[in-house]
């Protein structure tokens, strides 16, 4: 009696596993549909954060530095970006360069923000392209251009492009694995096999970046400044998990967390503070003591800002400036940051 009481009692439990498997599975099913809805698509993205300014721990001393000089009448060289390139030879097999490439662009960024007067000379593909055209008579800036005969076109005028006075070139010279690590594993329970166990893991784990910059002068070639700067990057993870049997059962449960300090944002935090130093020296200002100055409290600049710096093309500084450019609520068709609806 009592074995098929038992036995009973495995169906049960089998039929209720099965049961629960398929419950499982169909509800993983539905999360993707091999037919397009009426949408046209086959399944809805998850994940609806808006865009936010990406800012370093330098980038508010940079603004402060623009805004200073502007305050001040201190004229910035035109300034120019080369090619920041990455020497540091560490690839993925399968996820290409672990560094990114786009360091010459973050200098650009960083410059916006210290207020520096720039011009292109990291991707001029367009401009040669239309002076090729301009050459040949092929350029109309007429508001509609008329193929069917000939209108006026654009000239070619001697001194229309501004000349750069510096220029920003360099690399990324390091990128160095697990310079120093350390963990825990612990493991705790009863002699007894069917008692609860527990265990836990602990990493901790440093690795670095480093990048090397020169300033140089565009007309005679001079390296006038050199800048050599690494930053360290932490990472951990954590792990805790529970094994026990329980009425026949058994109960494996892990949870973890884990996180590295973001690589590429370590690169821009170089770059911006070689472009800070860059920028005081061709300012001539005194340090940091400008942005701790009560007398000099203007973080607030309208053109320039954490996410850039730009020329207004019209006078709407009051509704479109650097501050609203910062806002993650703004043009974001579900937030609005007064009734938390609203499309714009």
């Amino acid at each position: 009696m009592a074995s098929d009481t038992k036995k009973s009692s495995r169906r049960v439990r089998r039929g209720l596993s099965l049961i629960a498997l398929a419950a499982g599975a169909m509800t993983l099913s539905a999360c993707v549909s091999p037919v397009a809805g009426p949408s046209g698509v086959y399944a809805k993205p998850i994940g609806n954060a808006p865009v936010t300014a990406n800012p370093t721990a330098y980038s508010d001393a940079l603004v402060c530095l623009g805004s200073y000089a502007r305050k001040h009448s201190l004229a910035s060289p035109r300034m120019a970006v080369g090619r920041i390139s990455d020497y540091t030879g560490k690839v993925e097999y399968e996820g290409g360069r672990k560094i990114t490439q786009g360091a010459s662009l973050m200098a650009m960024t960083a410059l916006a923000k210290s207020g520096a007067r720039q011009v292109e000379r990291f991707d001029t593909s367009v401009s040669e392209l239309e002076l090729k055209y301009t050459n040949n008579k092929l350029i109309t800036d007429n508001e509609v251009a008329n193929p069917t005969e000939a209108g006026e076109y654009r000239r070619i005028m001697a001194g229309q492009i501004a000349g750069s006075d510096f220029h920003i070139v360099g690399g990324i010279t390091e990128l160095n694995y697990n310079i120093r690590s350390s963990g825990i594993d612990a493991y705790v329970g009863d002699a007894d096999a069917r008692d609860t166990k527990g265990i836990v893991n602990g990493r901790l784990y440093v690795m670095n970046v480093a990048l090397d910059l020169r300033l140089v002068d565009t007309r005679t070639l001079e390296v006038v400044d050199v800048i050599s700067y690494q930053k360290q990057i932490i990472g951990r993870e954590i792990k805790a998990g529970v094994f026990d049997f329980f009425n026949g059962n058994i109960f494996d449960v892990s949870a973890g967390e884990g996180g590295l300090e973001p690589m590429q944002l370590a690169v821009r935090a170089l770059i911006e503070r070689a472009t800070l130093e860059f920028m005081a020296n061709l300012y001539g200002v005194q340090g940091p003591e400008i942005c701790l100055n009560p007398k000099d409290d203007f973080l607030n600049d309208a053109t320039l800002g954490k996410t850039g710096g730009y020329t207004p093309a019209y006078n709407n500084l009051e509704t479109n400036n650097a501050g609203t450019r910062e806002d993650p609520s703004r043009w974001h068709n579900t937030r609005n940051r007064n009734s938390g609806d609203g499309r714009y």
